[in-house]
């Protein structure tokens, strides 16, 4: 990652103004995208619905994450398994009925193994039942802004009425590796798991091909095809792939590696400047001080084609009169930002610390000096 001296901000956008063109894909629809910047790279398809098949279970994971955050769950909790959970078909990790086993077997049953199984025991011992669960992930879905999804159960077991799109589970994984970057650590690189003395390999070949992808899932119906989401975190700065229909297992896996390839190597993230730092300081009236210190509440980074940084500018607009009192983080004015001379968003500036309002005689002084003004 490259850091340059300038007060500049990016909001995500596709970045592909100078870029090389993206190799071909064989595959249904992909996304791939800078986490570092949070911009969108290359999208194709990517609002097209389809079978997100065993995708689901980054969303089933996520409201176990959320569980075991909240200790509605803990790790070392023993669940008993239903037959519900015991007969489920497809992937399995081989629970036995009503034999204990704890949370984070499961879990690795779930992320490693991709077990169905698995991921209705953890469903009921989460919300009581697999139904109860599903409305969680939907709640969860709508609330981190998955516009065309909509869950019917916790495995990804084929439903008309269970559907997604590359942007969404785009968007799905995104939030998960930021919300529970611990528990993503802990589970989506684990090469294999074994339980009740079987082994079981992690399908997502990339965890064996690139040393510097350290997750997320694969999931495959005969209508979704063999899908891929892959994360790649090469010096600090990672990438994520969502690649949905490829038309084999081996297919999805090269891929995934030639979005994540081609974003490494024809972007680079560009840290503009730290966070909880000032860039500017703005003028405050009626205030217990005159002035307010103005910046981003975190490293403002930005992906951009190599070379093309010196082509980004920016023009920082201040509210003004900003009339005091100020609480910190209120916007306080907006960082328009252009790239070879074309708009690619704007960006809230926030007041960095507080500001309370004046005396009485404070206030009507400049209450004057703004009539006159």
């Amino acid at each position: 990652m490259k850091t340059i001296g300038l007060l500049f901000w990016l909001l995500p956008v596709l970045a592909q103004a100078a870029a090389p063109p993206p190799p071909a894909i064989a595959g249904r629809s992909w996304v791939v995208g800078d986490l570092s910047s949070g911009q969108v790279l290359l999208a194709q398809k990517s609002d097209e619905r389809v079978e997100p098949a065993s995708l689901t279970k980054l969303m089933t994971a996520y409201v176990v994450f959320q569980a075991l955050r909240d200790r509605k769950l803990a790790l070392d909790q023993q669940v008993n398994v239903s037959e519900r959970a015991w007969r489920v078909p497809g992937s399995r990790m081989l629970i036995q009925l009503r034999k204990p086993v704890s949370v984070d077997e499961l879990i690795r049953g779930m992320v490693v193994q991709s077990g169905n199984d698995a991921c209705i025991a953890l469903a009921e011992a989460a919300a009581g039942a697999e139904e109860v669960f599903v409305q969680l992930m939907n709640r969860e879905a709508a609330r981190i802004g998955m516009k065309n999804t909509k869950f019917t159960n916790a495995t990804g077991l084929p439903n008309p009425q269970h559907y997604s799109t590359a942007q969404d589970l785009y968007l799905l994984a995104r939030t998960l590796i930021r919300d529970f970057p611990k528990d993503y650590a802990q589970y989506y690189s684990q090469r294999e798991f074994r339980y009740n003395n079987i082994s079981q390999p992690n399908r997502n070949r990339l965890l064996w091909l690139d040393p510097s992808v350290d997750g997320v899932k694969t999931g495959h119906t005969e209508a979704a095809g063999y899908c891929l989401i892959a994360s790649s975190n090469r010096s600090g700065r990672r990438l994520l792939s969502v690649l949905l229909g490829a038309a084999s297992e081996a297919t999805r896996a090269q891929e995934s590696q030639k979005l994540l390839n081609w974003g490494f190597q024809f972007f680079d993230s560009v840290k503009l400047h730290p966070g909880n730092q000032p860039v500017k300081t703005i003028e405050v009236w009626k205030g217990s001080s005159g002035e307010v210190k103005a910046g981003f509440p975190a490293d403002v980074i930005v992906t951009v084609p190599k070379g093309e940084a010196d082509k980004l500018k920016a023009e920082l607009l201040t509210q003004q009169p900003l009339l005091a009192p100020v609480t910190q983080g209120q916007r306080v004015g907006t960082l328009r930002v252009t790239h070879d001379g074309k708009p690619l968003g704007e960006y809230p500036v926030v007041a960095l610390e507080a500001v309370g309002v004046a005396g009485i005689i404070g206030r009507a002084w400049d209450t004057l000096r703004l009539l006159t003004k």
